[in-house]
């Protein structure tokens, strides 16, 4: 068997490899990942902040206010739901790129996502670590080698 033929596990942003056996800086990596993405949401807000000041600075009624806010909750709640769910299937390239513009608009939902998930285990892991388990069974299946010559095979009478 080569060692070039077996599968390798995919590698996740911040955390490479180690996720397949929780090594080499696994848990601090998975506390800065969810501390990080935590004070990016945290800051995140208060820019959106700033920005809900300067609408209602400008005069603009309370129709616009209201609208924009409506737009960045919903934008949030569906980029919150579209990350939670890439995380355990794979997303469909087409489906991505005609959310891109809603899911920029949403990022702090995005970021809480990733803050929750990191909580738990790196986020993409559950995916990633079934997918690699698959290819390794599939791997073994394909390798094993038989243990005896089947043309010498008894014939049940």
């Amino acid at each position: 068997m080569c060692i070039r033929d077996r599968p390798r596990p995919e590698p996740l942003r911040f955390f490479g490899t180690t996720w397949v056996d929780h090594d080499h800086g696994y848990t601090p990596r998975r506390i800065g990942v969810a501390v990080g993405s935590l004070l990016a949401a945290v800051a995140s807000c208060l820019v959106l902040r700033f920005a809900y000041e300067g609408v209602a600075l400008a005069g603009t009624g309370g129709f616009v206010t209201v609208l924009v806010v409506v737009m960045f909750a919903i934008s949030s709640a569906l980029a919150f739901r579209n990350t939670w769910e890439g995380f355990t299937r794979r997303a469909d390239p087409d489906r991505q790129a005609s959310l891109r513009g809603l899911l920029a608009i949403g990022f702090v939902g995005s970021l809480l996502a990733y803050f929750f998930r990191s909580l738990t285990e790196a986020p993409g892991e559950k995916l990633h670590r079934a997918e690699y388990e698959a290819a390794r069974t599939e791997h073994e299946r394909r390798t094993a080698r038989r243990t005896r010559n089947p043309s010498k095979k008894r014939r049940r009478s």
